[in-house]
């Protein structure tokens, strides 16, 4: 008892407002942005309001669940959220399948996750996969949505051109802030020009709604496949280099079995992959966040008590959410991934074999579906398949 009693007392003594205010940012900036394109994937599957809440509900409970677990256990600022790239997937690979096909697929994530961790083969698994290729496939996937959100512009000139106007001023003036203040000029824009009842918006609770997994082969291949890749290269490879970085010795085993534990309880609500949050994991281990090393894993805990309480309250989030006019929801969520977007490209025009990455790159922004299997996963057929005729190629290239 005495042993609890002095654990307690030392997290209390670890608090500072710096750490608290960064996992108060970090939370706020995945609910101004990356929700966003949650919430964009829901209205392309004609989602209901209601189920959409029980959705927001899961990624927020398993990212903050996770989030706080971590970072008390190996202390350090573990930031977990959730995959980006899935959410991405979800706008064209959702409306060929089923909810319960969807839930079916993060439930094969997860269970994979689990066992890669438990397995320790993380580091391997992720060096046999080409980075071209996993390059060019994260690039297409963003860039794929990026190009329907320019597509707005037809949709709505007046509004995209205010919203890029103010994007492009407001990362020049206020950098870190720019989307948080993007998200607020679009509510102020959505109750004013278009007159959405904002001001009837109250404090509404989450009901989380169970649902049957069902499993197929499309969902597997077009889905989980492309899920997993993306999301073990693209954010917990970057998350965990990151951690490492800053001279945290965050074991891939425990994030990998925690994260993938915290996606199987968030799929059966209808909840996205939880995923390492590279970007927000740098902010959180660096010495903005705290001067004392030993105290900036309070960042992560503050976070997950924080996506807890937006669990909690999800029904006020999508309540809010679904005011904001479809067209402007793709320009936000756009704009929110542009710096995602020019990062994947730079990635893949500087990898091994550009060429390779191209290729992957080509196949799986086309959107082209062939049996009833998405681009993500022929644009990685199409890579490696290159990437190991390249290889084979350079062994018998005359010198």
């Amino acid at each position: 008892m005495s042993d609890i009693i002095a654990t307690m007392r030392s997290w209390w003594q670890d608090i500072s407002g710096t750490a608290i205010g960064a996992g108060f940012l970090a939370v706020l900036i995945s609910y101004s942005g990356p929700l966003l394109i949650y919430l964009q994937a829901a209205d392309a599957m004609a989602v209901p309001p209601a189920v959409f809440t029980s959705w927001v509900f899961a990624i927020s409970m398993g990212a903050g669940l996770s989030c706080i677990f971590l970072s008390l256990w190996l202390r350090a600022p573990v930031a977990l959220a959730w995959s980006i790239p899935g959410t991405v997937l979800l706008i064209s690979i959702g409306t060929q399948l089923t909810l319960g096909e969807i839930v079916g697929a993060y439930l094969l994530v997860a269970l994979a996750l689990i066992l890669l961790g438990l397995s320790g083969l993380f580091e391997r698994l992720v060096q046999f996969l080409p980075p071209s290729v996993t390059d060019g496939m994260m690039a297409g996937i963003l860039f794929g949505f990026g190009l329907n959100a320019a597509r707005s512009l037809a949709a709505d000139p007046v509004i995209f051109t205010v919203l890029v106007v103010a994007f492009v001023l407001l990362t020049v003036l206020l950098p870190r802030y720019a989307i948080i203040c993007l998200v607020g000029i679009a509510i102020a824009l959505t109750a004013t020009v278009f007159d959405a009842p904002i001001g009837d918006v109250g404090l509404a609770f989450a009901s989380p709604m169970l649902v049957q997994p069902v499993f197929s082969m499309a969902a597997v291949l077009g889905l989980a496949v492309p899920l997993f890749i993306t999301t073990l290269s693209g954010q917990f490879l970057p998350g965990m280099a990151v951690l490492r970085t800053y001279g945290f010795e965050a074991k891939s085993r425990g994030v990998l079995v925690s994260a993938g534990i915290a996606s199987a309880g968030a799929a059966f609500y209808g909840g996205v992959t939880v995923a390492s949050a590279a970007i927000t994991s740098a902010f959180f281990a660096s010495e903005a966040c705290n001067p004392d090393r030993s105290r900036r894993y309070i960042a992560g805990v503050a976070a997950g008590v924080f996506f807890c309480l937006g669990g909690i309250f999800a029904g006020t989030l999508v309540d809010l959410l679904v005011l904001i006019p479809t067209a402007m929801i793709s320009i936000l969520a756009g704009l929110a991934l542009l710096g995602a977007i020019q990062k994947s490209l730079s990635d893949m025009m500087s990898a091994d074999n550009v060429q390779v990455g191209l290729l992957t790159f080509l196949v799986t922004t086309s959107g082209v579906t062939l049996g009833g299997i998405g681009s993500a996963f022929w644009g990685v057929v199409v890579g490696l398949a290159a990437w190991y005729l390249t290889q084979v190629a350079t062994r018998f290239k005359p010198s």
